[in-house]
């Protein structure tokens, strides 16, 4: 009998993973269910071999505005959960996410076993209780998975984990947005752009160093810089530092759809993420997928991607050593040519999702699962 699995993810905060992971364990032969909520910004992967329940949030997943959205769903969370101890148990739940770990702890349905994925190791802006409550969600799984050494060590170190229950498996490349159905073309004015595009992509975040890309691009010549991403820090300073940039700088500051995603990887020539800290970056794995080379600062787990000759490593916070890898790489094809070819070879190997579901699905096996 197959193994039953339901993969967890109650706010929807990583549709792409939970689908990409759903689907491997589905091909390495799992019954895989994943119960999540309405993802409220755009369309999400098609299911493909497991069932998909929007159980989570019914009502306020459909709620107009991230504030109205928040407060429904605090008023539904606990029956969502209770939810959860009704009706057959499956072999083993995986957690993406817990919504509330200040009481989620105390929710959890009964049944063995458990795991948790640490997309985020600790809160980076924590309110009060939430690290207490995080490291006391931590301990009551039979698992944790991360998806770097480096993120291992911090579960040890400062969250407190048990070292017995942390097990690295790598985050996957997002192969399933190469080949959407419905992929969208550029707008007509990036598609008229001509010579190299350095991309940034993603939610735009202090900690990700949009600043002092924009700082290390000041002098850089021949490309354009590609800023693209809903603002969640103000845009203004941003817009100031592009103002001084010898070559120009194109802010796409709004939420992207996953149709819309592909072209704009398609035409990068250099992904860059100058993170200030950080464990990985579902934008890396993206990046992985399409091929492109890498200009990583050496933060967290890119430094264990970089290994794998896949991307370009400089000193995070450092501006000056930023512009000269920049210039090196946008006056250097072959050098680029070679970090693709990285790129796709380490995608197709430790970072394919085949890979990491059955290394998941053996770690099910190892913690005593049907």
């Amino acid at each position: 009998m197959a193994m039953r699995i339901q993969v967890l993810d109650p706010p929807a905060y990583t549709p792409p993973y939970d689908h990409a992971l759903c689907a491997a364990l589905a091909r390495s032969g799992g019954e895989v269910e994943l119960v999540t909520s309405r993802f409220p910004y755009g369309p999400v992967p098609t299911a493909h071999g497991y069932r998909v329940s929007e159980s989570f949030y019914p009502r306020s997943a459909r709620l107009r505005g991230a504030r109205a959205r928040r407060a429904g769903r605090a008023a539904e969370h606990v029956p969502g959960m209770l939810a959860r101890r009704r009706g057959p148990a499956p072999d083993v739940r995986h957690w993406q996410w817990l919504t509330l770990p200040q009481i989620d702890t105390a929710l959890l349905p009964p049944g063995r076993p458990q795991l948790l994925t640490a997309h985020d190791i600790l809160p980076r802006e924590p309110r009060p209780g939430q690290v207490a409550a995080t490291r006391r969600a931590l301990q009551r799984m039979d698992a944790v998975v991360v998806h770097s050494e480096h993120g291992a060590a911090r579960l040890r170190d400062e969250a407190g984990a048990d070292p017995e229950c942390v097990h690295v498996i790598p985050h996957g490349a997002f192969h399933y947005l190469t080949d959407l159905p419905d992929e969208r073309p550029l707008p007509p004015e990036l598609q008229r752009v001509e010579g190299p595009v350095v991309l940034c992509f993603g939610l735009l975040r202090g900690y990700k160093g949009i600043d002092l890309l924009l700082e290390a691009f000041r002098e850089i010549e021949g490309a354009e810089l590609w800023i693209v991403g809903m603002p969640r820090i103000p845009l203004a300073p941003l817009r100031e530092l592009a103002g001084r940039c010898r070559s120009p700088v194109r802010f796409v500051d709004r939420f992207v759809t996953e149709p819309e995603i592909p072209a704009f990887f398609r035409r990068a020539d250099l992904v860059v993420l100058p993170y200030r800290e950080i464990d990985q970056s579902g934008v890396l794995y993206t990046a992985l997928a399409f091929g492109k080379p890498l200009l990583l600062t050496s933060v967290g787990g890119f430094v264990e991607v970089a290994a794998h000759g896949a991307a370009a490593l400089v000193p995070p916070e450092d501006p000056p050593a930023l512009a000269t890898a920049l210039d090196r790489l946008v006056q250097n094809a072959p050098e680029r040519e070679r970090l693709a070819a990285a790129a796709s070879a380490a995608a197709a190997g430790p970072y394919s999702w085949d890979t990491v579901g059955e290394r998941t699905m053996a770690l099910y096996r190892k913690l005593g699962a049907a």
